[in-house]
């Protein structure tokens, strides 16, 4: 038998929940040799790993018993990527990063690309560039002896954002390579296995409110499954695809089998969730050798749950692995590297370094000129300061020429006679300044008094109290608005309980109210 598993796990480096007592620096390794002991399985795939190569440690990629193969973003960090690990019983014969075989190494690639003329190459990159797929190619055995080829395509699917309608386009054209592709593989001979977030909830049993999703059957996505699929798993009549859903095979009208639920609003607890992880095998391979298709909604650690699927073959292991296996890697192949390695040799022609020579000795001459030049120029301090002296500060200060100077022999005032010049307050003036002053000062330290007391009473009297929700009348929480537009970064109370279906008492209520600023 060989069993796959498939699984989002949100993040590779992220300790699962039974491994946060071990230690830092030990944790994330731990938490992925008990996820594939778990998982028991012969073939795991992992999406959403969120790591790149330079932040992939040892312990990550090298774990005993399996040989992993990494497929990272190249243009943002800690962002999508996919791996897999396959048991030293089931080690694949080739292996390849991406779809279109632009990143494919000269040895150990998968091949069979298809006719993929409707992509620039720039295109093409880009599809690949964030480390969506990642193919293992393996011998399997039959029950009757036969040797076959089967190719995994294990892939993370681009999520269509609402706000970016490029994003819809570019998953789109990824569905499309990722077709063309899997059509080549079959063509030529292999059975193919495509598994992974493929990010679209295909029919309406596989989404919880797909009853109040506007066009729910129009959308893109759900179009491009339509013609991949086979209309009615093993036994299809109407439309025949060249690939089977194999959980909907074995469970055609299993309700409430969802795969990924919002980790925000709570709803893996009522279940409030969609399909979106998939095993999808070709007819052929389907009907012949899958005993069962299964989901794994216990298994926690990430806001998706692992898929799989059980095959009635052997696997029969290759004698060494493909190079793109991570313990091939320089940093972890236990190779010293040299510093040599990272400077790359500047190759001129001789009339480039001819030319280049006499340009230095050029420069080098005029420097020496101009150095000369000022030397020769430049005069000593000795001749510096026999000339003069230092300069006086007050030297920078010259008098206005529109201002007329004042004669020397006028005097100004002096204070006696300024106050003299004052007219002297009667006792009645005087007793009314005081009373004047007197009433400012015990208004203004009333106003003190008031200040101080609003922020102590501020300060004291701690957080507003929490609202209460109006379905159930129990303490809500605080959101914050993180979606651009006039309110992002605003607070606002809801209802604390996990979202559910909107007739299911003990879901969460409609209750809403915006927070008051502090």
């Amino acid at each position: 038998m060989l069993r796959v598993v498939s699984w989002n796990i949100n993040g590779i480096r992220r300790p699962v929940q039974g491994v946060a007592n071990q230690e830092p620096s030990n944790c994330a390794a731990v938490a992925v040799g008990r996820i594939l002991d778990e998982l028991d399985a012969d073939i795991v795939c992992l999406q959403e790993t969120k790591v790149t190569r330079d932040a992939l440690t040892e312990p990550l990629a090298i774990v005993e018993g399996y040989n992993s193969y990494f497929s990272f973003s190249r243009n943002r960090s800690g962002y999508s990527g996919v791996a897999t690990f396959c048991k030293d019983n089931a080690t694949p014969v080739a292996a390849e990063e991406g779809l279109s075989g632009l990143f494919a190494t000269q040895n150990g690639n998968v091949g069979c690309y298809g006719n993929m003329d409707e992509f620039t190459q720039e295109e093409l990159r880009a599809l690949d560039s964030e480390g969506r797929a990642l193919l293992t190619q393996h011998k399997i055995r039959t029950w009757e002896g036969k040797e076959r080829i089967l190719t995994l395509i294990n892939v993370y699917c681009p999520h269509a954002d609402p706000g970016r309608p490029e994003r819809l386009v570019f998953k789109m054209r990824f569905y499309r390579l990722l077709q063309i592709r899997a059509e080549a593989l079959l063509a030529a001979g292999s059975h193919v296995i495509i598994l992974g977030d493929l990010n679209t909830a295909h029919r309406p049993i596989d989404h919880w409110d797909a009853v109040n999703l506007e066009c729910f059957e129009e959308d893109p996505g759900r179009k491009w499954m339509d013609s991949l699929l086979s209309n009615l798993g093993c036994q299809s009549a109407s439309h025949v695809g060249p690939f089977i859903d194999s959980y909907r095979c074995f469970q055609p009208k299993q309700e409430g089998a969802f795969t990924c639920w919002s980790a925000v609003t709570g709803a893996r607890h009522l279940n409030y969730g969609s399909r979106l992880d998939y095993v999808l095998g070709d007819r052929t391979l389907v009907i012949d050798t899958f005993q069962a298709s299964f989901l794994l909604p216990e298994v926690m650690g990430s806001d998706h749950c692992p898929v799989g699927a059980v095959l009635s073959v052997s696997s029969v292991p290759a004698k060494q692995c493909p190079p793109l296996c991570t313990r091939f890697l320089p940093e972890f192949a236990g190779t010293q590297l040299k510093i040599l390695r990272f400077l790359v040799p500047l190759e001129q022609s001789p009339l480039l370094e001819q030319s280049a020579l006499q340009h230095n000795s050029q420069t080098r001459v005029q420097t020496c000129q101009n150095k000369a030049q000022v030397h020769s120029t430049r005069p000593r301090p000795s001749q510096a300061g026999s000339g003069r002296g230092q300069k006086n500060l007050k030297s920078y200060f010259q008098p206005s020429p529109n201002c007329p100077q004042a004669s020397p022999d006028i005097k100004l005032p002096s204070p006696p006679l300024m106050s003299a010049l004052m007219t002297p307050k009667t006792p009645e003036e005087e007793a009314v300044a005081k009373v004047v002053k007197g009433r400012a000062k015990a208004s203004e330290a009333k106003d003190e008094k008031e200040v101080r007391t609003s922020f102590w009473k501020s300060v004291l009297a701690g957080p507003s109290r929490t609202p209460l929700c109006g379905g159930h009348r129990e303490p809500c929480v605080m959101r914050t608005v993180k979606k651009p537009g006039p309110n992002l970064g605003r607070r606002f109370y809801m209802c604390a309980r996990p979202r559910g279906p909107p007739t299911d008492p003990s879901s969460r209520c409609n209750f809403f109210l915006w927070s008051r600023p502090s």
